[in-house]
């Protein structure tokens, strides 16, 4: 599994989300850019993410995802 493959998932899962991706194989960690999401729970969030991930979880193409989540503003704050 490749992170862009992963990034490109995402991002057309998740319209108007961006997604940085980190990692090879079957460890990656994700930094998600959206406002949407930021507006949710910690745990509601990290269900959005798992909910489209959970094939690849469960055929352990993926086996270990981290995510940080930022609003756009506070994307922008950090580059």
């Amino acid at each position: 599994m490749q992170a862009v493959e992963v990034k490109s998932f995402l991002e057309e899962k998740l319209p108007g989300t961006r997604v940085e991706v980190e990692g090879e194989g079957c460890n990656f960690q994700l930094n998600v850019i959206s406002d949407e999401l930021a507006a949710l729970s910690p745990v509601k969030r990290q269900q959005q993410i798992y909910a489209h991930l959970n094939p690849w979880i469960a055929d352990g193409s993926i086996h270990a995802v981290t995510m940080k989540f930022f609003s756009s503003a506070a994307w922008a704050e950090r580059t």
